[in-house]
């Protein structure tokens, strides 16, 4: 095959749809044909792909024939309803949902770790990691290459654009609310001046929660199982330990980790430093002698991972400490959805 793949981005006016599309415009023109799909009731709107208008077309099995890869921007429901019939009719799948992470015959890739598994899909389906799973896990897939990983103790910092359009339009709303209000006098003010909590299970502006997600077995929620069981899938360890607690706090867009991990090797801050700051993927911002790391307000709109905070345990010299960000709208939903289908791509040309 020698020609240019066609492309359809399935979800193309969702928030993650809407990054993609950007990005797309800003990457390498691998593709020929880039068809745009939503819903029915976004049908016939016009976006701008690589400077070209191009009109959204309603979802329906019609709507991928002639498509070489479809990569989906969707909610699980309709990621599990509608990409299997994409790739019944000749698609390569990217999907973006939770829907098939876990499914053992669909591939779970980041590119910086484990590209090789995008040719191990029986389904003709290709999965993308959590937001929050894919904040760390290129720092963590480079730091296990060199010192074997055993155990992880992650704290997340959750940004509200991982919930969708909702959750950013709630966080201002509640914002705008506790505007020159006087809080913090008397328990129970936030609930008062907030009587809308939208999206959230209670008040978030000037506040935090430590909740991301649904209800899953034993009080843990969505998010952190999601960070448990895909950092087993991405690296390969099905045995890692991993203790996880999710918190969504006032940030539009980027997710923060603090992370505590600990190796089979002994590790030094310096080695680790100097491993980070040469890995593909990752940025590093590490000098606290002089206030500088990383925090979201930097990170927002950018591509890598950004690690700073790097720090050997006080008590244990196989184990660092590490405080990361990333875009999660961006490496954390659609750049590495782009860079899988980049590598799909390259199947039709080679």
């Amino acid at each position: 095959m020698s020609k240019k793949p066609s492309l359809a981005v399935v979800g193309a006016t969702g928030a993650v749809g809407t990054v993609m599309l950007d990005i797309l415009s800003k990457r390498p023109n691998v593709y020929g044909e880039i068809r745009l799909i939503a819903s029915a009731r976004s049908a016939g709107k016009k976006l701008t792909v690589r400077g070209e208008e191009v009109e959204v077309v309603a979802i329906s099995p019609e709507a991928f024939d002639g498509i070489d890869i479809a990569m989906f921007d969707t909610p699980d429901e309709i990621a599990g309803e509608w990409a299997p019939i994409a790739a019944s009719r000749g698609a390569v799948v990217v999907d973006n949902s939770t829907f098939f992470r876990m499914d053992d015959q669909v591939p779970l890739v980041v590119v910086e770790i484990n590209p090789e598994e995008i040719k191990n899909r029986p389904k003709g389906i290709i999965s993308n990691p959590n937001c929050t799973t894919m904040t760390m896990i290129v720092a963590m897939g480079a730091l296990h290459k060199e010192y074997g990983l055993k155990e992880l103790f992650v704290s997340s910092y959750q940004a509200v654009s991982g919930m969708g359009v909702t959750g950013p339009e709630t966080l201002r709303a509640q914002i705008s609310a506790v505007a020159g209000t006087h809080l913090g006098e008397q328990p129970g003010d936030l609930r008062t001046v907030i009587k809308d909590f939208g999206a959230f299970p209670a008040p978030l502006a000037l506040n935090v929660i430590p909740w991301a997600g649904s209800l899953k077995a034993d009080g843990y929620s969505s998010e952190e199982t999601k960070v448990r069981f895909e950092s087993r899938k991405i690296l390969g360890l099905p045995n890692l330990k991993v203790a996880v607690t999710c918190v969504r706090v006032p940030v539009i867009t980027t997710h923060s980790l603090a992370v505590h991990a600990v190796f089979e090797k002994e590790v030094t801050r310096e080695g680790a430093q100097n491993l980070l700051k040469n890995s593909a993927g990752i940025e590093l911002l590490d000098d606290p002698e002089n206030g500088i790391w990383p925090t979201p307000a930097d990170v927002v709109n950018t591509d890598p991972t950004w690690v700073g905070r790097v720090r050997r345990s006080f008590d244990d010299d196989h184990a660092l400490d590490l405080f990361m960000c990333g875009d999660n709208l961006r490496k954390g939903a659609a750049l590495n959805t782009a860079q899988i289908a980049e590598l799909v791509a390259a199947e039709f040309t080679n």
